[in-house]
């Protein structure tokens, strides 16, 4: 599934306290509008222990693998992301958002979304979001040997195509 969204309204929404179950499935994301100069991104697959790191650009539709961060607290998280948006300088980041397979949210959904929240605050660059079901189930039929950086990178090449 390619949807792919750059606001967190829907998704906050869908976390609130008075949110229905049915409120909490995957919300419906509208096509991102990028601007056609965003050329480099970062893309990410967050995970409480490790985030998948991967960097690619409009150009080449690819991604490549970086050193997956290992990190617990988020503070040492986005310490770490710092040195790679210094050294990539990207004009956005992709964050992988996972979801159960019948698109409902789970635990894991609202904090890659938080993970998304931090980055847009700590570093004012827009964030877009792709439902990653089955990011690292694929990494790991793939035989990647770093299968949070091979997801990280799937997450990326899925949004990279979304574009025009």
């Amino acid at each position: 599934m390619n949807d792919i969204s750059s606001s967190n309204k829907a998704a906050d929404a869908a976390f609130s306290p008075t949110a229905s179950v049915a409120e909490q499935a995957a919300p419906k994301p509208e096509k991102p509008e990028v601007p056609a100069h965003f050329q480099q991104f970062l893309g990410f697959d967050f995970g409480i222990k490790r985030t998948g790191c991967a960097s690619g650009n409009r150009v080449l539709g690819g991604a490549n693998p970086l050193p997956t961060i290992k990190a617990e607290g988020a503070d040492a998280r986005l310490q770490a992301v710092d040195k790679l948006i210094r050294e990539w300088q990207p004009n956005a980041l992709v964050i992988g958002v996972p979801y159960h397979p019948d698109g409902a949210a789970h635990e894991n959904t609202a904090r890659a979304l938080k993970f998304g929240r931090q980055l847009r605050s700590r570093f004012k660059l827009p964030v877009y979001e792709v439902d990653e079901r089955y990011s690292t189930t694929e990494a790991l039929a793939g035989g990647a040997r770093d299968a949070d950086a091979a997801s990280a990178c799937i997450i990326l090449e899925q949004f990279l195509r979304s574009l025009p």
